[in-house]
């Protein structure tokens, strides 16, 4: 979950269990190749107990989409953290062109709830309406925590956004059941692409290329925007 930081929009930190022992591994690697095209599938393992978890600074959030809204407008579906809890199976998809030698990366998609298992990714999500015309974390409302399937990135030349793919929805602290299921269904037609650094998004496309190349090693830029990074117990871990 590096990769978090990376495309962050502002600073965040860093929270892991005490003990962690989360490993993730690539367990197999397919690449298909014809005349115009290229599609990559690799499988990935997550193994080990406790959780991770980036937590989003809600100041630098409202700062990066306040200019996108009207007047009095509520500011929805904001960021407030992904976590990564537990073990679990995914897929990587990567998708490019071809043109005469040379492979561009057009697209990366990371799945995580391969093999029938539930996906172990969470994120919190709030909204916020202006009082006195100001919006304030602490006027939030309307948290939700959604768990994730598939988190994808695009090439472009504009601002980058990370396409979400929702299993469910639940209200904080609690279970999401038959019908948070519906509603995740539902929210996937309605949930704006949240903005990533560009940085971020270049670094997926460039995994996605290093998967296609074979090569046996990719290394992670340094992330420059961490704030905090600390260790807690894991029975107070945030919901």
């Amino acid at each position: 979950m590096y990769f978090v930081p990376l495309i962050a929009p502002t600073l965040v930190d860093n929270i892991s269990s005490i003990n962690n022992e989360q490993q993730v591994g690539i367990v197999s690697c397919q690449i298909e190749v014809d005349s115009k095209s290229f599609h990559v599938t690799g499988e990935f393992e997550i193994s080990g107990s406790g959780f991770h978890m980036n937590t989003f600074d809600s100041a630098g959030m409202i700062a990066a989409y306040t200019d996108e809204l009207k007047k009095g407008e509520t500011l929805t579906n904001m960021l407030d953290y992904i976590k990564l809890d537990g073990d679990g199976y995914g897929r990587i998809e990567v998708k490019g062109r071809l043109t005469d030698v040379t492979k561009t990366v057009t697209e990366v998609k990371i799945q995580f709830n391969a093999r029938g298992h539930k996906s172990p990714v969470t994120i919190g999500l709030y909204d916020i309406k202006p009082k006195e015309g100001e919006y304030k974390y602490e006027n939030r409302s309307n948290e939700i925590v959604a768990r994730v399937n598939t988190l994808a990135f695009k090439k472009t030349e504009s601002t980058p956004r990370m396409g979400i793919t929702i299993a469910s929805i639940a209200k904080k602290s609690e279970s999401a059941g038959f019908f948070g299921i519906i509603k995740g269904a539902i929210a996937n037609f309605f949930i704006k692409p949240p903005k990533v650094d560009k940085l971020g998004n270049t670094t997926m496309l460039a995994f996605g290329d290093a998967l296609l190349q074979k090569n046996p090693t990719f290394t992670f830029p340094k992330a420059k925007n961490i704030k905090e990074s600390k260790i807690v117990e894991i029975d107070s871990k945030p919901n």
